[in-house]
């Protein structure tokens, strides 16, 4: 997959948004963003967005926002002269829908975004970045303005997948790709040649305690060995919610016995990469950038 160009996804004078959740990812983005000249517009879901505290504040504008009002930032943002928007981070607390403040002009996009959401969290997140664009703000992905945290393809740990490694990350891929198309989850982790966990609304964190608890079923092929594979739905517009792994991710694994990770290559993203690939090499797990078709 040919990696995107920030430069030309970005003309001269645009006036980039983040809307930032939890996690490193908003936090690499913002990074690129000033290294590569540019003052972001940084709304920062409170609760959420705790790696601002420890960034250089000066080199960006911050906008702290309760999750409950973040319907109302659309035309502060147009006002801003916000030409263009990222989505990134975690959203770990979903605010009661009672508190939930909306502005007119999505008040009258709701019955929209309702329909949307019967359709499952990647619909309704297609109607958001449909409505976000029609108020004239173009949104871009992640990958698009820091493309050099997409994953490569092949081995990137110093730990290679064996023969039961990769029928393990085939396997994964599989039943991720599978539950990828129901609209449940990204990511699938197999032992023994067969799935044995699926992500669901939990997160991969969720299902990396999981299987670390599951650990001790007597009908599980062994205390380690399997795989983690996470990978894009199939129908997921990929500006948005790509798979990401980083050091906790890598923490995780290790906590729940697997032999390492697998990652569709240049669809999904890798945080803090040289602390990433130490950890893994340091635990003994691989890291592995996957063809499309799942193959290590």
């Amino acid at each position: 997959m040919r990696q995107p160009d920030p430069k030309s996804v970005l003309p001269a004078g645009a006036r980039v948004a983040v809307v930032a959740g939890s996690g490193g990812l908003p936090r690499d983005v913002v990074r690129t963003l000033v290294r590569n000249g540019h003052r972001p517009l940084v709304v920062a879901m409170e609760g959420e967005a705790d790696w601002v505290a420890g960034e250089d504040q000066s080199a960006f504008d911050l906008w702290p926002t309760p999750v409950e009002r973040l319907a109302l930032f659309l035309p502060k943002l147009k006002r801003a002269g916000v030409t263009h928007l990222v989505l990134a981070g975690g959203v770990g607390r979903r605010p009661p829908i009672l508190k939930v403040r909306l502005g007119w002009d999505v008040f009258r996009a709701l019955p929209k975004l309702i329909a949307a959401y019967a359709k499952g969290d990647d619909g309704l997140l297609r109607a958001v970045i449909a409505y976000i664009e029609s108020k004239g703000i173009r949104v871009l992905g992640a990958h698009e303005i820091a493309p050099e945290l997409l994953s490569p393809e092949g081995v990137m740990t110093r730990t290679k997948p064996g023969a039961r490694d990769r029928k393990d990350l085939a396997a994964a891929y599989e039943a991720a790709r599978m539950i990828g198309g129901l609209d449940i989850g990204q990511a699938a982790i197999a032992v023994g040649g067969r799935a044995v966990a699926l992500e669901g609304i939990e997160g991969t964190a969720g299902l990396l305690d999981r299987m670390r608890d599951m650990r001790n079923h007597g009908r599980l092929a062994g205390k380690s060995g399997g795989a983690l594979v996470k990978c894009v739905k199939p129908d997921q517009d990929e500006r948005a919610d790509l798979p990401t792994i980083g050091p906790n991710t890598i923490e995780a694994a290790h906590a729940a016995g697997l032999a390492g990770v697998g990652l569709e290559a240049g669809r999904s993203l890798i945080i803090d990469y040289a602390d990433t690939i130490g950890r893994a090499d340091a635990l003994g797990l691989f890291i592995v950038g996957l063809e499309p078709e799942g193959r290590a």
